[in-house]
This record gives structure tokens, sequence and C-alpha cells, in this order.
């Protein structure tokens, strides 16, 4: 009886003791750990700001004086779409690169860029695998390749009432205003970029705009563009060219073209495909190309089809569309 009555001791005891064991581990490990507090990083050197960038945490500021900021800027760190990382100052702020690419979003994730210059090198802000990034009434110029490019499945950027020219400098017809995607591929789901009330050349050497290959459901509304300065080369002579797929173009202005105002080409089979234009106004005076329309649509068929409706309108040239207008 002793023994047996010792023995159940024992395990009462034991099993008190991982109880209350548990109970610590829970209250120790379990508990979320308090978030870091949102700051407010003013930078005023290059350095700062290299130091600023790989440093940020979700929720923070990030805000530059006035003054020019001259190197290669990148950061991977990422936030959040409840916690971004904030990037601004004014366009006095000016990031000047030597080559190379002036700011890189490499894998940060929902950071929004504000307010800021980015001149000089190859390449203004580009944008790698990188979700939710928000480009804001950015300057961008002065570069040899294209100004603002989505790149590597960045999916639902925006980039809205920026202003980029002088792009393309190095005369081989790669300074598109907005990239996105990534051509001759069809990996690259640069999905749902909205590309919204921006004002896009004079002195683009690409398009204002194209939308490649492998992406889908994007929106370009609302902007203004100014094909002055178009080169010709790789067939850059109209202000949008959509490869990709289910793009709405709708309620933008643009004049001064080589040749056509907006484009579709298929590229890769089954793209290039369900875009919608509507309400676009195009004035197509000087146009010089093989077609000069508003919109020239190269495939379209029971399989890929394009809507262009009424109320898009031309100026000049030779007229709206090549095929059926929607009411």
């Amino acid at each position: 009886m002793r023994t047996r009555r010792t023995l159940l001791t024992a395990v009462l005891t034991a099993t008190t003791a991982s109880a209350t064991l548990a109970a610590t581990l829970t209250v120790t490990l379990g508990a979320p750990a308090a978030a870091a507090p949102a700051r407010n990083v003013e930078v005023a050197t290059a350095a700062q700001l290299k130091a600023a960038l790989t440093g940020a945490s979700p929720g923070d500021t990030i805000h530059l004086a006035d003054g020019t900021y001259s190197g290669n800027f990148k950061t991977s760190v990422a936030a959040s779409a409840g916690s971004r990382i904030t990037l601004t100052g004014s366009a006095k702020a000016v990031l000047t690169a030597g080559g190379g690419y002036g700011l890189h979003l490499d894998g940060a994730a929902y950071w929004t860029v504000k307010g800021i210059t980015v001149t000089g090198g190859q390449k203004g802000i580009m944008i790698d695998s990188a979700r939710g990034v928000v480009v804001d009434t950015v300057t961008v110029h002065g570069l040899d390749m294209e100004g603002v490019h989505f790149r590597t499945s960045s999916r639902d950027g925006v980039i809205r009432n920026s202003r980029i020219h002088d792009t393309g400098n190095d005369g081989r017809g790669m300074g598109e205003g907005v990239y996105v995607g990534t051509a001759n591929t069809l990996s690259d789901k640069s999905d749902n970029v909205q590309i919204l009330g921006n004002t896009i050349g004079p002195d683009v050497g690409g398009e204002a705009i194209d939308l490649k290959e492998g992406t889908t459901g994007g929106r370009v509304s609302g902007n203004t563009f100014d094909g002055r300065g178009l080169t010709g080369n790789h067939y850059d002579d109209s202000w949008v060219d959509v490869k990709g797929n289910n793009y709405v173009i709708e309620n933008n202005t643009g004049k001064n073209t080589l040749n056509n105002g907006y484009e579709t080409h298929t590229q890769q089979s089954g793209w290039g495909c369900g875009t919608v234009f509507r309400n676009n106004r195009s004035t197509l005076t000087g146009a010089t190309g093989d077609k000069q329309l508003a919109i020239n649509v190269t495939n379209h068929n029971s399989s890929c089809r394009t809507t262009v409706y009424a109320s898009n309108t031309a100026a000049g040239g030779r007229g709206l569309t090549n095929i059926e207008v929607t009411p």
C-alpha cells in the first residue's frame, strides 16, 4: 500500500510540475513580441540614405532633405500592406547615378516612393520581385534606358502623378517611360500594375508605356503623352504598346507620334488580347508612319479580341482604328 501511495504522489507531482512548466512557456514564448515603433528617419547625405534603406523597418518614413545624393541606392527590406515603408522628399531631393540603377527596390515589397527626383544612370527606378510598390509624384529623367520598370513578378504596383522625360539617351531604342514585365518570356507576372495620371514625354526614346507579354490585368488611365523624340528603333513608334492581356486603357491624352497612338501586338501565342480602349484622345498630326491610326490592333479574332469604344477620338492621321468600333 505504501509503495502504491508513494508512486501516485510522484505521478501527481510530476503532472503538476509539467503543467506549471507548460503555463510558463505559454506566457514566455506564446505572447507576440511588441512591434517596434515606426520611425521618422531624417536623411541629408548619400551615406545616410544608404544606411536608412538597408536599416529600414515596416512603418518607417525616410525623409530626404533637399540636395543631391550621388550613387546607386538599393534596398531589399520588405514591409507589409498594413505597415508600409515610405521614402519621401521634395523634387529638390535628387538621386543622381553615374550608371546602373538610380533606385533599386529588390524584393522590397510595400514601399512608397514619393516626391523625389531620380536622374542619371542606366535606369531610374527598378522594381524587382516587390509586390505593392507605389511610386507617387516623382520626377525621372536623364537616363540611358527606361524610366520606371516593374519586373520579375512585381504585382499590384502603382505609378501615379509622376513626370518622366528625357530617357533612352544611349540611342538603342530602350528608353520606355514605364516598362512592365520582361520581353520574350511568360514567367514575369508583373500583374495588375496601375499607371495613373502621369505625364510622360517628350524625349522618351521608346514608348511612353510598354506592357509586356506575360503580364495581365493592369490599367493605364488619365495620363498625358508627348511622343516628340521617339526614335523609331525596335518599332518604338507609338505612345503605348500592349503585349499583355486584359488591360484597360482609358482617359489618356496623346500628341506627337511617329506612327500610331496605341498598339496591340501578339509576341507570344495567346497574348496581346483582351485590351479595352475607351475615352482616349489622340492627336496624330505630323505622323509619318504607314498606319497613322489612334489605335492599331495587329491581332484581332474570336480568340484574341480587342474592344475599341466610340468614346475614343482621333484628330489628324488616317483615323481611329482598324477594327470595328463598339458604341
